[in-house]
């Protein structure tokens, strides 16, 4: 099985240096909020999003060179501290109270505070990209706050109502899941001088592996024994129809449909419904048919890669792909 540790092996020492250069810039002389960000900083997680920042960029580095230096790190900081800000604002909006086995942010300071740290974490993030001088960057970044934005309201309308397309799920992952690796992908490559093809390129290489990390999650919300950080089938008791459930209901006659839809709507307050829905995604083949369409959406990554020649670099990338794959966490 490849391992994030050997993907990450080309870009280790760029990695620890950009580590640094984000607690440089989130140092904070006030107490309370000092050690609520280092909290937060502590457990930002494996870390995908600056690791395909760094990548992206050595691979499109003109010849002779890394391509990795200080707009490297500013643009990995930018998508990354987004990302964790997003994360902190879902934790309120589902009421959870861990994220990867530590007390989430509400959890530990109310939730109210919770969403100023997250504000908080997104503005100075904004600052830091603006006083830089990297205007190409930040212009390139920002307009993803938005979309991740779109994309959970979007979310919170189709569980409230407990209906969804095939189109609108897959709008939905885009924007909360992929849009951000795309940008991180196509970021790197700019932060490094690609040329606007090679960027354009890149930014759907990390789409395409976006679609996929997202419906890789939503297989996982369903597997018995997955090591996600959260209990499994969250997404059940939240009323969210993920690709697992609808290619089922999506091939359902009128009857099996109301019936699903029926065990769906009691999933909050009975665990008879959720291990009846888990059940029948398990035993109807929903898991295995949402796996082919998340192997396609990488193989359709993997063929945007052809173009760079091989290398340990671009063998990364490529290794990305089967890690999204194979990870069960």
């Amino acid at each position: 099985m490849v391992t994030l540790d050997a993907i990450r092996g080309p870009v280790a020492q760029e990695l620890e240096e950009f580590d640094a250069f984000v607690r440089r810039n989130f140092k904070v002389e006030n107490e309370l909020l000092s050690g609520m960000v280092d909290y937060i900083l502590s457990s930002r997680g494996k870390g995908v999003r600056p690791l395909l920042v760094l990548l992206s960029a050595a691979l499109n580095a003109p010849a002779g060179g890394r391509g990795i230096g200080q707009r490297t790190y500013l643009a990995a900081m930018l998508v990354e501290i987004i990302h964790t800000a997003s994360l902190i604002h879902d934790d309120v909006i589902d009421e959870s109270d861990t994220r990867r086995g530590r007390a989430s942010a509400n959890a530990k300071w109310q939730s109210r505070n919770a969403v100023v740290l997250g504000d908080y974490l997104l503005a100075r993030n904004m600052e830091l990209g603006m006083r830089s001088g990297q205007y190409d960057l930040v212009s390139y970044v920002i307009a993803s706050i938005a979309t991740l934005c779109e994309g959970e309201l979007l979310q919170s309308d189709r569980a409230e109502r407990m209906e969804i397309t095939r189109d609108a799920y897959l709008e939905i992952i885009y924007k909360k899941t992929a849009s951000l690796l795309g940008i991180s992908a196509g970021v790197g490559a700019l932060s490094a001088g690609a040329n606007r093809e090679q960027v354009a390129r890149m930014r759907r290489f990390g789409d395409a592996l976006g679609m996929a990390f997202q419906i890789q999650d939503d297989i996982l919300d369903f597997t018995r024994g997955a090591e996600t950080g959260k209990p499994s089938n969250n997404d059940l008791r939240e009323h969210k129809i993920t690709l697992p459930l609808l290619l089922l209901l999506d091939r359902a006659d009128a009857a099996r449909r109301d019936e699903l839809l029926a065990l769906l709507a009691r999933c909050r307050e009975d665990e008879a419904a959720v291990d009846a829905l888990q059940q029948a995604v398990e035993e109807q083949g929903g898991l295995q048919e949402a796996s082919k369409v998340m192997q396609s959406y990488l193989q359709r990554a993997t063929a945007l890669l052809a173009e760079w020649p091989d290398d340990p670099i671009r063998s990364a990338l490529v290794n990305l792909c089967a890690y999204v794959a194979e990870r069960n966490r």
